[in-house]
Order: structure tokens, then sequence, then C-alpha cells
């Protein structure tokens, strides 16, 4: 049975993505195109790109896991709101917020296809971690 539009991009996101790197071929279609605003600034990657930016991450990180917030699917469309948290190589015993997210997808061939994605630095005010909680 294949899965939903959402139950596939939760389990991307599910994904330890740092030490399986492997999964990128599972998950990500081959044409991927991630139009990623940041406070930063606009960033467009592709699929080795994005494979790249978490082998290179796989070095900073012990650990790097994802807590997802909200999951919502229409009309095809998967739209996820999600923190990123990691445990540092120079600090394995403490996890960080590093940024918290919000995109969305379109997904071809049950693949993560076309995104748009939104980002900001990690912020650990209560106020701000409690809007993460859904009731």
């Amino acid at each position: 049975m294949s899965k939903t539009a959402k139950e596939v991009v939760k389990s991307f996101y599910q994904t330890d993505l740092i030490h399986n790197i492997e999964a990128f071929s599972e998950y990500l279609h081959p044409e991927v195109e991630l139009n990623w605003n940041s406070s930063f600034g606009y960033n467009k990657k592709g699929y080795e790109d994005i494979k790249t930016m978490f082998k290179e991450m796989s070095s900073s990180f012990e650990t790097f896991k994802c807590e997802i917030s909200h999951l919502l699917e229409e009309n095809g469309m998967v739209t996820i709101r999600y923190t990123y948290l990691a445990k540092t190589i120079e600090q394995p015993d403490t996890e960080e917020v590093i940024a918290h997210f919000i995109a969305i997808w379109e997904l071809k061939d049950d693949k993560l296809y076309r995104g748009y994605q939104i980002s900001q630095q990690g912020d650990t005010s209560q106020e701000n971690l409690k809007s993460f909680l859904t009731n």
C-alpha cells in the first residue's frame, strides 16, 4: 500500500538524515527543488545540495533530530512546521535548538519534489517553545 503525501513528508523528517545519507534517494525526487528563505536570505537547493548540506552537518553534530509540531495536507500539498534539535560533537550531553522551520512540499512519484521553506535561528524562550505544542 502506498503512503499518503503526508506520511512521506513525516517519514522524511523523522529519518536520521545525518547518519543515513542513503535515505535521500528514497525520499527526494532526482529533480527536487527547495526554495528556502532564511534569516540569511534566499537560497535554492537541488538534490546534491541538500544531500551535501546534511553530510556536512554530520561532522558537527552527534545527533540531529526533528520535532514536528504541525503537519497538514491539502490538495496534495503538505505543510510541516518543525524544529531541529542537535547535540554537538563538542557538547554531546546537551541538546540545543538549532532552528525553526515551516515548509510546504509538493510530491512527484511519491517523493519530495518542490519545496518552499522559511526558517529562523532557534529561539528557546518559553513563550516561543510553547507555541510549538499542539493541543
